[in-house]
């Protein structure tokens, strides 16, 4: 196992603020929070330093140095700080995460959620969470140890609920006991009562939801898909990513959407199920009982669909104004939003 620990000027024991302008630097072995890594049970090869201002002047060549560096060790992992609220350390720290991420090194940090380097890091590196100063150094050091660890041997590591490092943005397939639809219901009712977060953590800013429907029986109920749900042949060639359009079809008269007649085309998940059956997709074929059964008044004369897959917040945020505003202007009351 080799394992390779960045620190600042100042942990690597250089100088404090007059040594923030030294360039990077190599030491053989562990320096300060290294060695309590080491007593952690992570025994370090190589320490790499650069000061903090002197990376902030000249990022591009520190981290071209240190790279270069990391190419020659080879390492099964580096770790970076702790840096806890240091801005500057941290982005150092999360700058060279980034790039030796991409670069296929596993990486493990810290510092307080709120450091710039979690948002520099990318998703690269498994951050652990720290107080804003020092003094949760040694709470920290044990966490990131055993990761690291896990990381260079090459052992699965779990969730960040499960293993106590902040979310990275990473969304991986797994085997769950239930079937979709009774796992989203109890994850729903389950967060209705407060007692489980969202698997996606969302990011903008939230929608406050609407006063629920006095009165089913008379409403008027729209379907909605970003699933990419077209009619077979995509004719309006609605896009498979990236969407710069949203698109009506009608269904009067329709009971059940046929595997001959629609398909999805949304380029960000396996559509083979759902073009065996796009109910799947847009579930008109339940509403329609619903709708026989008096559940609800009826249902709108057209659903509407596109691809949500890569589409920016902010157009995402303007087809559902204007789509919206067409509902209203129907006389819709309430709308079925089906997505992957």
């Amino acid at each position: 196992m080799t394992v390779v620990h960045f620190l600042n000027q100042f942990f690597a024991g250089i100088g404090g603020e007059e040594a923030a302008d030294v360039p990077p630097s190599r030491i053989e072995g562990a320096v300060g929070p290294g060695r309590g890594l080491e007593g952690a049970g992570l025994p370090i090869d190589v320490t790499i330093s650069c000061g903090d201002n002197y990376f902030g002047e000249h990022e591009a060549a520190a981290l071209g140095v240190m790279l270069d560096w990391l190419t020659e060790l080879a390492p099964d992992v580096l770790v970076c700080g702790p840096a806890f609220g240091s801005g500057r350390y941290g982005y150092v720290c999360g700058s060279l995460a980034r790039e030796a991420g991409r670069r296929g090194i596993p990486v493990v940090s810290g510092m307080s959620p709120e450091n710039p380097g979690v948002l520099a890091a990318d998703g690269s590196a498994y951050i652990v969470p720290t107080a804003a100063n020092v003094a949760g150094m040694r709470a920290a050091l044990p966490v990131m140890a055993g990761l690291a660890r896990r990381l260079a041997a090459g052992e699965p590591v779990g969730g960040p609920a499960e293993e106590g490092y902040l979310p990275r943005g990473v969304r991986k397939n797994v085997h769950a006991p239930q079937v979709a639809a009774e796992r989203a219901v109890s994850a729903l009712l389950a967060k209705l009562a407060g007692s489980v977060r969202t698997e996606v953590e969302p990011v903008g800013s939230p929608v406050p939801p609407p006063p629920a429907l006095a009165d089913l029986s008379t409403a008027t109920i729209a379907l909605v898909t970003e699933a990419g749900c077209v009619p077979q042949g995509n004719p309006d060639r609605l896009p498979t990513r990236h969407s710069n359009v949203w698109l009506r079809y009608p269904i009067t008269g329709v009971g059940t959407l046929g595997a001959d007649d629609y398909e999805s085309v949304h380029a960000g998940f396996d559509t083979t199920a759902a073009n065996h059956d796009p109910n799947r997709l847009v579930p008109l074929d339940a509403a329609r009982i619903l709708e026989a059964e008096g559940r609800f008044g009826r249902m709108h004369d057209f659903f509407y669909t596109t691809s949500g897959v890569d589409t920016p917040d902010a157009t995402a945020a303007k087809f559902g104004q204007e789509i919206a505003a067409e509902l209203v202007a129907a006389g819709v009351h309430g709308v079925i939003l089906t997505g992957t």
